[in-house]
């Protein structure tokens, strides 16, 4: 048996700040090198507070050969993905998922033909690839169906740590005023339907709770037309409290978190629900649409939903908040749901899943 390659190392289309993605190509390379094995993140792009932590995409070359293993996170169009695929090194595919082009057509034509081609380059990988993982079963299930044939489950690793930083005062004491606040946190894009939690907002404000605020915490730039549709809708529904938060940074997410009382997602495609989870850490009961990775994420917590009909979910979050007993169940659901996101060796595991290629 051939000694096992000491180079392991990683290749993004970009590493930013705060991102669950880069997070955990982070997390991977620490515990690859604890094991003893060379790991560097390359990426086209890297935010400047992550620059000690990435090397520019043109170094890998440096770093290339047959006997390199690349854990490349799988990202449409890029130049990344044009590089890997025409190299020597052993490949291993690490998917995030590619949203369905349908969603973005009528808002934003260009990036529902990136989704349509990434999704058939995803398939071109396929031949091309020793091992694919998936950051849940949702995700591992689409790479099958692509094609690949040696796959896996490695799911997102959170930073437990991160969420006692304290929050920002200011974001705090803009929402912390006795107002029953609910909470979503993701980017403002049309498969998250930011539109259906509005309506179901609009319907718990005037039909259960007047002081009532609604905190939509994520990104807008450049999905501007469909944040523009957003606004008109609230204004057409006439409801009052609704708060874009846009871009925040990680003291001001967790002043979200702390000031909240409930999370709401509504979400159509969801690869894997990175807040469905913090959402848990902050002691925050969850209401979600079962859809795509959603029940998976969750692992059993919070309160799951088959239709989302306005008025009917309204009307759950009105118990849920309102009756002691129904909360306090729910909450029993997502203790035990963390308690097994805590039990997961997140070393051992990676160590395991890459062992087909590591041996």
């Amino acid at each position: 048996m051939s000694a096992a390659p000491r180079r392991v190392h990683q290749l993004l289309a970009a590493l930013s700040y705060g991102d669950a993605i880069g997070n955990e190509a982070i997390a991977i390379q620490e515990h690859l090198r604890a094991a003893g094995f060379e790991s560097d993140i390359f990426a086209e792009s890297v935010h400047p507070r992550m620059a000690h932590l990435a090397r520019p995409l043109w170094e890998y070359a440096d770093v290339s050969s047959p006997e390199t293993v690349c854990l490349f996170h799988f990202s449409i169009g890029s130049a990344a993905g044009r590089l890997i695929f025409h190299a020597p090194d052993r490949l291993v595919a690490i998917y995030h998922n590619i949203t369905p082009a349908h969603f973005f057509l009528g808002f934003h034509p260009h990036l529902a033909g990136l989704c349509y081609h990434g999704r058939r380059e995803l398939a071109a990988f396929a031949p091309r690839t020793e091992l694919a993982l998936g950051d849940s079963e949702y995700n591992r299930r689409e790479l099958e169906a692509a094609g690949y044939a040696r796959t896996g489950v490695l799911p997102i690793v959170l930073d437990l740590g991160a969420y006692s930083a304290p929050p920002s005062p200011v974001t705090r004491a803009l929402h912390d005023d006795g107002r029953t606040n609910i909470l979503f946190v993701g980017r403002m894009i049309p498969n998250k339907r930011i539109d259906d939690l509005i309506r179901t907002f609009a319907a718990y404000q005037k039909g259960f709770n007047r002081e009532s605020r609604l905190i939509l915490a994520g990104d807008y730039r450049g999905h501007e037309r469909y944040f523009a549709r957003l606004q008109e809708l609230v204004r057409a529904l006439r409801v009052d409290e609704v708060a874009f938060t846009g871009h925040v940074e990680h003291d001001e997410l967790m002043a979200c978190y702390a000031v909240s009382d409930l999370f709401l997602c509504l979400s159509e495609h969801e690869g894997f629900g990175v807040p469905l989870l913090e959402a848990m850490v902050f002691g925050l009961p969850v209401i979600a649409y079962d859809t795509g990775a959603v029940a998976e994420t969750l692992r059993g917590g919070g309160v799951l939903l088959d239709e989302k009909d306005p008025f009917d979910v309204a009307a759950l979050i009105d118990r849920v908040l309102g009756d002691d007993s129904l909360r306090a169940a729910v909450m029993r659901t997502q203790a035990r749901a963390l308690a097994a996101v805590r039990a997961v060796d997140f070393g051992a595991l990676l160590l395991q899943r890459l062992a087909p290629v590591l041996r």
